[in-house]
């Protein structure tokens, strides 16, 4: 267990039945940059269960936060869900990832292109004042299936627009685009789509995408991931790395095999 903190958990709120964040100590010696994950998990028998989680947080919060879903029969999540204050958690020691602002090059509007979970990353990049100081805009869309899901996204925006710190660049610069593929809301359908076919720019009177003006950062499921690949190739975005900074990046880590 070298290779982990054991953290408390500090506090844990029940979003819908299936989705939930927490938050936990944070070790003083932990580093990271918004939008990398961790390894995290508990401790089972005896030895460590774990899954990549992204940071919610800012990296200069003084604790650490996480959003999950509740998979009925996962190794991990159907032992998590049921947390509470005072229990323990391992965090890892070595953050890393590719959501990152630094594997990006300069631009003028920033996408942030989420499903789900696939949240949390901005969570942590939305709270952070140099990423508006590095864009004229900024939009987050987010895509779920019900209309319920999309509470934690609410309630990050509004404190954003609140906060004393970037809540006046945010409400200059912050598009807010949440999305349904089943519940009611104002917006339905798929990320991929509104993109594909315009919905989203005559909603926002937005001009289309441009490779050389725009970047995006993705992180969702594997298909609107697979999706959005392919339509931001095809109109000639880069994409960026560690190695290599481009036009958008995704992570690899949560692409499955």
């Amino acid at each position: 267990m070298a290779a982990f903190d054991h953290e408390d958990v500090l506090q844990v709120h029940q979003w819908t039945d299936t989705l939930f964040s927490f938050r936990t100590s944070r070790s003083a010696s932990l580093r990271f940059d918004n939008g990398q994950f961790a390894m995290i998990g508990l401790e089972v028998d005896g030895r460590p269960l774990l899954r990549a989680y992204s940071f919610a947080s800012p990296n200069y919060e003084d604790h650490l936060e996480f959003y999950s879903i509740k998979v009925p029969h996962g190794a991990l999540t159907s032992r998590l869900q049921h947390i509470k204050p005072g229990d323990k958690v391992l965090i890892g020691h070595k953050p890393t990832g590719t959501l990152v602002h630094s594997n990006l090059t300069p631009g003028k509007r920033l996408f942030l292109l989420s499903t789900g979970t696939g949240l949390a990353p901005f969570a942590s990049i939305l709270r952070d004042l140099d990423i508006y100081d590095a864009y004229e805009a900024i939009v987050l869309m987010h895509g779920c299936r019900e209309t319920a899901e999309l509470a934690y996204g609410q309630a990050l925006v509004r404190d954003i627009l609140d906060s004393e710190f970037f809540g006046e660049a945010a409400r200059e610069k912050l598009i807010y685009y949440p999305m349904t593929t089943r519940g009611e809301s104002r917006h339905q359908g798929r990320v991929t789509d509104a993109l594909v076919n315009g919905q989203f720019f005559a909603d926002t009177h937005q001009p289309p995408l441009d490779p050389q003006t725009d970047r995006a950062m993705i992180c969702g499921n594997p298909d609107m991931l697979a999706d959005l690949r392919k339509m931001f190739d095809g109109l000639g975005f880069a994409e960026g790395s560690n190695a290599r900074p481009g036009a958008y990046v995704f992570e690899r880590a949560f692409v499955e095999k």
